[in-house]
């Protein structure tokens, strides 16, 4: 059988697949110490679960309008706009089942084929998948460990062009942790207006973020919300990874264009996880509080720990749930040594080649676990090195 081209190039996510063969070991009775999976371990909030429990006994399983209720709109409308600094309108917010969609439909409704779209490298490997599946020209930009993970401006300065349509930043990021200042950001938007192109801010792990840091976004310095798409959801937040709610904040005109292929697409996002949704925005916050206090916690432990161990390096990461350790003293290969790591010492994290071709030389490990299990992982990962 033959298929579109545009599949050709589509790979599973190594998280997945790490954790298929974690699976087999443990269904062979091995035990492992899991950091693959970038899944916060707490429940979800009970409040916002009751919600969403209420909403289906009293009916609320019905379509709802495809970019999602204004109820929910506006509150997330409300929300993100005072953290952000900004006046967002309920119009401008698009409601999607997680924050892919809203990665996926403005990527769809803005690149042509033969577009180039800037990305991070390493970033989530869905940005270079779906850049392709528009038959888009990823150009890659290295986020460099020395710059706390962000762009290598002298890189990208290189790189943005007239032939650049998107620029997608993810910040904090996902694999490394790392949070972009300010300086960069306006940097990379005096280049955005010059060349006239879009910017894409997947700031899903915004609150996520440690020692008091107030993650800037893009979108609030002058002349930048106009071509900005932000990409947020519920998943890291508030530990809603199943219920599959995420949005996008982006201009009106942009919101309408994908809003339609929301329609001919999923149709509508389900209706008792969106009054869940309202719920977690409109809940008591001091749950996030104490949640991304305990991952800095947890932060602290891993870091220490990975800076033990022979060949290591571990940059301590300014938000998300990730470390992205620097392994090029061991002399091994990411994916080989991950591999290692793995079935010699139990423990199952991703190399970091799994997120492009400048993760080479890292591994990435989530400490969306527990204190004693981290331990334990790290106490095993001492132990092989030993």
């Amino acid at each position: 059988m033959t298929y579109a081209e545009r599949t050709n190039h589509l790979k599973p996510e190594g998280a997945y697949q790490v954790l298929a063969k974690a699976n087999q070991l443990e269904a062979a009775g091995r035990q492992i110490v899991h950091f693959e999976i970038g899944q916060p371990d707490f429940d979800t909030f009970a409040n916002v679960s009751m919600a969403g429990i209420k909403a289906i006994t009293e009916g609320r399983t019905r379509y709802t309008p495809p970019s999602g209720m204004p109820s929910l709109q506006q509150v997330i409308a409300d929300d993100c706009g005072r953290r952000r600094g900004i006046h967002i309108d309920a119009a401008e917010v698009v409601v999607g089942p997680g924050a892919k969609p809203a990665l996926f439909f403005p990527t769809m409704a803005l690149v042509e084929p033969g577009d180039e779209v800037i990305y991070p490298n390493p970033g989530f490997p869905t940005y270079e998948a779906m850049i392709r599946v528009m038959g888009g020209v990823p150009v890659a930009v290295p986020l460099r460990e020395e710059n706390n993970f962000s762009f290598d401006l002298d890189v990208f300065d290189s790189l943005v062009s007239e032939k650049t349509r998107m620029i997608i930043l993810n910040s904090p990021s996902n694999p490394t942790g790392g949070v972009m200042p300010m300086a960069d950001l306006q940097h990379i938007a005096e280049k955005a207006l010059q060349y006239d192109c879009w910017v894409m801010s997947d700031e899903i792990y915004a609150r996520i973020a440690y020692d008091g840091l107030m993650v800037p976004s893009i979108a609030s310095i002058p002349g930048m919300q106009a071509r900005t798409i932000i990409v947020d959801g519920f998943s890291k937040t508030y530990a809603m990874t199943g219920w599959r709610l995420g949005y996008g904040i982006m201009p009106r005109e942009l919101a309408n264009r994908v809003g339609l292929l929301l329609t001919h697409s999923i149709g509508s996002t389900a209706q008792f996880t969106q009054y869940a949704g309202v719920e977690a925005v409109l809940g008591q916050q001091e749950q996030v509080d104490v949640i991304v206090a305990e991952y800095q916690r947890r932060r602290d432990v891993i870091v220490s720990g990975l800076c033990a161990i022979p060949g290591f390096d571990c940059q301590s990461p300014q938000g998300a749930f990730y470390v992205f350790p620097n392994i090029k003293g061991t002399g091994m290969g990411s994916a080989e040594l991950a591999n290692l790591i793995l079935e010699k010492a139990g423990v199952a994290l991703l190399p970091g080649s799994s997120f492009g071709e400048y993760g080479e030389g890292y591994l990435r490990l989530s400490y969306a676990n527990s204190i004693e299990n981290i331990k334990l992982g790290l106490e095993k990962i001492h132990s092989l090195f030993k």
